[in-house]
């Protein structure tokens, strides 16, 4: 049972890995629109889980319903408006990253074809509005639906029309987890400009280059708390763990909503809802993966800033943080250390709008991307990790040298298409 903050923050220390297994994850969403460029609605996705089950992958379901697909340690999953979202393999190197990345969208691709089926990869749906998204059957998703729009205006939004691109990185001790959470906190303005790719909102021009980012600083249980740019350490967060509100208890199949009430209260024994009964470490993972801010802990850090792409987000942006996280963390800490944290959240509010071009204690963020890139890619030289051909990881942070030499991302590049095709025909992935 976890009933005290020592349980918490045991365990967050069962995450703790020898260097030496520091393994990466990424997890990338994609939209879904069927032939009358109409979001695929839950039937459409049956249709391709089913495909899919010719490529090795096996279905899970809640109660009679398929809502995802697992092969190997890889989950392909549904999401609130019909999303599907890989949630890859921890593994050893970024070349081992983008082969896996590779083989799902060459699988999907294939479907695509034979369904008649489109695919966009950016952070927001460029074409539809909200009421025209259709839902699924997934039972989360109705509470969640009912419930975030409460403490978020824009949490819906972030729901039904989001896709992100996440990268899961490990610790080796609590000391490591803090330098690397800090780190990786104090990036995300970084993160939104560097990877914004979702300027585009019902066929119009959105006036921002992360719309994406947008809503997820209007969502529930999102944002960058004030908190994690300090020391963080275990202790700490297990103690803004357990006065973060409850979403929902899940009981099997079942999923309970919870009102008013905070993950302690459950530990004290005070859910009416269910009795009053104790949460366990289940209960715990459940209640972690339901704090939406831009980074967060489980059994490892999750870095959540990041806009999902076509091809370029998947390496370059594991490689970026890799890098930095895994081979260069003291030399990029030391150059935060200097910043405010006023400034930063400042800059982390003005990031979705003003992309590259975000002030931030005298730089803007362009130029501080072609530091920490720097960084980067000497820690990638130091890991040293070779592929077949004997190239390193720094490899995939070519895309990331063309942004910055260019000054253009990929929102600003797709702006400039956006002049000459209306249709937005070149937003569907071949």
């Amino acid at each position: 049972m976890i009933t005290t903050n020592e349980d918490i923050i045991q365990y967050f220390q069962k995450g703790i890995k020898n260097k030496d297994n520091f393994k990466i994850g990424v997890e990338h969403e994609k939209f879904i629109f069927n032939k009358s460029r109409k979001r695929a609605d839950y039937q459409t996705i049956n249709k391709i889980f089913d495909s899919l089950k010719n490529f090795g992958w096996r279905p899970i379901f809640e109660e009679n319903n398929i809502i995802a697909l697992k092969k190997k340690d890889c989950q392909i999953t549904l999401e609130p408006g019909n999303q599907i979202e890989l949630s890859g393999a921890r593994l050893n190197n970024i070349h081992d990253i983008c082969k896996e990345a590779h083989d799902y969208i060459l699988d999907l691709k294939q479907i695509k074809s034979e369904l008649n089926l489109k695919i966009i990869s950016l952070g927001f749906d460029p074409i539809s509005k909200l009421k025209e998204i259709p839902d699924n059957p997934k039972k989360r998703y109705e509470i969640m639906t009912k419930e975030m729009p409460k403490k978020g205006k824009l949490s819906l939004d972030m729901m039904y029309r989001t896709c992100g691109t996440q990268i899961n990185l490990d610790y080796y001790s609590e000391e490591d987890f803090t330098k690397k959470f800090k780190l990786c906190s104090y990036l995300v303005p970084l993160s939104i400009a560097l990877f914004a790719n979702s300027p585009i909102v019902e066929k119009k021009n959105s006036n921002y280059y992360s719309y994406r980012s947008k809503v997820w600083q209007k969502t529930a249980r999102g944002g960058l708390p004030v908190e994690f740019l300090d020391n963080m350490d275990f202790e700490q967060y297990a103690k803004f763990v357990m006065k973060f509100p409850i979403l929902f208890i899940q009981k099997k199949n079942n999923y309970i909503g919870v009102v008013s009430k905070n993950f302690e209260d459950f530990m004290n024994g005070k859910l009416d809802e269910i009795n009053n009964e104790l949460p366990d470490e289940n209960d715990l993972s459940i209640h972690l993966s339901t704090i939406f801010t831009e980074n967060r802990l489980k059994q490892y850090i999750e870095i959540r800033s990041v806009d999902t792409c076509d091809w370029d987000c998947l390496c370059n942006a594991p490689a970026f943080y890799v890098g930095l996280l895994y081979s260069n963390l003291d030399e990029s800490l030391e150059i935060i250390s200097k910043w405010g944290k006023k400034n930063l959240l400042n800059a982390y509010a003005d990031a979705p709008k003003k992309g590259l071009k975000t002030e931030l204690e005298g730089k803007n963020i362009g130029e501080w991307s072609k530091i920490f890139l720097d960084l980067s890619k000497k820690g990638l030289e130091k890991r040293n990790q070779l592929n077949k051909s004997q190239k390193n990881e720094t490899i995939y942070l070519n895309y990331l040298n063309q942004i910055l030499n260019s000054n253009q991302t990929n929102a600003e590049l797709m702006l400039g298409k956006f002049k000459e095709d209306k249709d937005l025909n070149y937003l569907y992935e071949n």
